[in-house]
C-alpha cells in the first residue's frame, strides 16, 4: 500500500521508484509488527518527507511567482519600453493589457496540466510548468525594445506572457494538490500555508531585485536596460527549480489510484488494454467530460472562492505599487519599499494562520477574511490617501491582515474540494477561469475605473468590497473539511498513535 513513508532510502538506490518501493516495504513492516493496523485503510505520513515535499513545492512555486511578479512591478518602466508614443495613461493601459494577455490562456494550460496530471502524475506536470515559465520570462529579457524592432517588440511580448501564461495554468492546482496529498489530515492547513509562502516569497524577490536595480542604477539605466536583469535571472532559477522537483517522489494519493486502476486492470476481461485506457488518445476528453459534467456545482463555487480571492490578492500585492506611484505620485522605489515590508509582515503570520485554521477550521478564517475586506477597504483606502508613511502602512497593514486569512486557508480548502481522481484537474480549470476572468485583469480593471471616474482613489475599495460579497456569499456555500481525509482518499494521520486512535473510534462506531 503507498504511503507517505517511514524510512530513507538505502544508499544505492537513488530512482524515486525504487525509494518509493523501499518505503512500501518498510510500511508494510510496520504493520507486520502491529496487527491492528494490518487490515486498515489508513496512511500513516513521515514527517521528514512530508516536510521535503512542501519544501520543494514551495520553493518551487517561490521561482514560479518570482518569474511572474517580475512583469507587474516593471509594468510603468515596460509601459515606456514597449508601447512608448501617447500619454502615460494610455502606456500603462497597455502595459496591463499585455499583462492581463498572461491569464486569458491561463484557463488553457489549466484545462491541458490538470487532466494531465490526474492521468500521468502531479510531479512530472510541475517539472514541466517549471521549464516552460523559465523559458517565457527569459525570453522577455531577451527581446529588443520598440525603438529598435518596432511593431514586432510587442508582439514578442505578448508571445511570451502567452507561454507564461499557459505554463502558471497548471502551476497553482498541481502545487496545492501536491502538498494535500502529502500532508496529514490534522495539519493540511498548516503545511499548506508554506505553499504561498512561497508565492510571497517569490513576489518579494521579484520586488525586492527590481527596488535594488532601481535604486542602483536609477530611472534612465532602468529604461534602457536595467529592466532586462530580472527577467534574465529566471534561467538559473528555473535550473534549481527543476532540480528540486525532479528530486520529489509522487504523492501518496496519486500512487493509491495508479495502484487501484493496476488491480482493476488486471482483474478484468480488458487486461492490458483497460490498464492503460487512462493514456489513450481519447483519455483527455472524457476526464474533460468528467469534470465539466460531475463536478460542475463544486467547479463553480471554486470559481468563486477564487475570484474573489485574487481580486483582493491582486490589488494588494501586484497593483498597489503602481497605484502608489501612478495615482499618488510616490517614487516608484517607495511603493515598492512599503509592499515588501507588507509581504514580509505577511510571511510571519502565514504558518501561524495555517494551523489556526487546522483548530478552527477553514471557513471561520475564510469568512474572517471576506468580511474585513469588506468592512475595512474604504478605512484602509482613507488612510492609503492621505499620502504620509504612516497612513500609507496603516492601511497596507489593514488589507495586509483581511489577505493573510485567506492566503494561509485557501491551499488547504480548495484542494479539499475535489475527489482524488479529477482533483487537479478540477482544481486547475476552476482556479485558472477564475483567475483570468477576475484576478489577472484587476490592476488593468482598477486603472480603466480610476481613468473613467476622474482618478477616484476610492474605486479599488470599491472593486474590493464587490469582491468581497461574492467570497463571503461562496464560503457560506462550501463545507468544512478541516481534520477530514481528502475526498477519495483513505484517512491520513502523522503517527501509528492516531492510525490506532482511528481504528479503535471506528470498532467504538461500529458496536454502536
Amino acid at each position: 500500500m503507498p504511503t507517505g513513508s517511514t524510512g530513507a532510502a538505502p544508499a544505492g538506490h537513488r530512482d524515486p521508484a525504487a525509494r518509493t518501493r523501499h518505503r512500501t516495504l518498510r510500511r508494510a513492516a510496520d504493520r507486520r509488527r502491529n496487527p491492528r493496523l494490518r487490515r486498515t485503510d489508513i496512511t500513516v505520513t513521515d514527517e521528514r518527507v512530508v516536510r521535503r515535499a512542501v519544501k520543494a513545492a514551495a520553493l518551487g512555486n517561490a521561482m514560479e511567482w518570482f518569474d511572474f511578479g517580475i512583469y507587474s512591478y516593471l509594468a510603468i518602466t515596460l509601459g515606456k519600453v514597449f508601447f512608448p508614443g501617447g500619454n502615460a495613461t494610455t502606456s500603462l493601459l497597455s502595459s496591463f493589457a499585455t499583462f492581463a494577455v498572461a491569464f486569458l490562456v491561463r484557463p488553457v494550460g489549466g484545462a491541458y496540466f490538470g487532466p494531465l496530471g490526474d492521468r500521468i502524475g502531479r510531479k512530472k506536470v510541475l517539472a514541466l510548468t517549471m521549464i516552460m515559465m523559465a523559458l517565457g520570462t527569459l525570453c522577455i529579457g531577451l527581446i529588443p525594445a520598440r525603438a529598435t524592432i518596432g511593431f514586432w517588440a510587442p508582439v514578442l511580448l505578448v508571445l511570451c506572457r502567452l507561454v507564461q501564461g499557459f505554463s502558471t495554468g497548471g502551476e497553482y492546482g498541481g502545487a496545492s494538490t501536491f502538498i494535500a496529498e502529502y500532508a496529514p489530515d490534522k495539519r493540511r492547513g498548516y503545511f499548506g500555508s508554506f505553499l504561498e509562502m512561497g508565492t510571497l516569497i517569490g513576489y518579494t524577490g521579484a520586488a525586492g531585485i527590481v527596488l535594488v536595480l532601481d535604486t542602483a542604477l536609477g530611472p534612465d539605466t532602468m529604461l534602457r536596460w536595467g529592466w532586462r536583469l530580472p527577467f534574465l535571472v529566471a534561467g538559473p532559477l528555473g535550473l534549481i527549480g527543476l532540480y528540486l522537483r525532479l528530486r520529489l517522489d509522487e504523492t501518496p494519493a496519486f500512487l493509491r489510484l495508479a495502484e487501484s486502476r493496476t488491480h482493476r486492470a488486471t482483474g478484468s476481461t480488458a487486461g492490458t488494454e483497460a490498464e492503460f485506457a487512462h493514456l489513450s488518445a481519447n483519455a483527455p476528453k472524457k476526464k474533460l467530460g468528467e469534470i465539466f459534467t460531475q463536478q460542475w456545482p463544486t467547479l463553480i463555487l471554486c470559481i468563486a472562492l477564487v475570484g474573489a480571492y485574487n481580486i483582493t490578492d491582486y490589488m494588494l500585492l501586484s497593483y498597489m505599487p503602481t497605484y502608489l506611484t501612478d495615482t499618488l505620485r510616490y517614487r516608484e522605489s517607495h511603493g515598492l519599499l512599503i509592499l515588501l515590508g507588507t509581504m514580509i509582515a505577511l510571511m510571519c503570520l502565514l504558518s501561524s494562520v495555517g494551523r489556526l485554521n487546522d483548530r478552527l477550521g477553514r471557513k471561520p478564517l475564510l469568512m474572517t477574511g471576506m468580511l474585513g475586506f469588506l468592512l475595512t477597504s474604504v478605512p484602509a483606502f482613507l488612510l492609503v490617501k492621505q499620502g504620509s508613511v504612516p497612513a500609507v502602512i496603516g492601511g497596507m497593514a489593514l488589507l495586509g491582515l483581511c489577505l493573510v486569512c485567506l492566503l494561509g486557508t485557501m491551499s488547504a480548502a480548495l484542494p479539499a474540494l475535489f475527489p482524488t481522481s479529477v482533483r487537479y484537474g478540477c482544481l486547475a480549470i476552476g482556479y485558472n477561469l477564475a483567475v483570468s476572468l477576475f484576478g489577472g485583469t484587476t490592476p488593468l480593471v482598477i486603472t480603466a475605473l480610476l481613468h473613467a471616474f476622474d482618478n477616484d482613489v476610492m474605486v479599488p475599495a470599491y472593486y474590493t468590497m464587490a469582491a468581497a460579497l461574492v467570497g463571503i456569499a461562496a464560503v457560506t456555500r462550501m463545507k468544512e473539511t478541516a481534520g477530514q481525509p481528502l475526498a477519495g482518499s483513505p484517512p491520513s494521520v502523522a503517527t501509528e498513535a492516531e492510525a490506532l486512535a482511528l481504528v479503535n473510534a471506528r470498532s467504538t462506531e461500529r458496536r454502536a
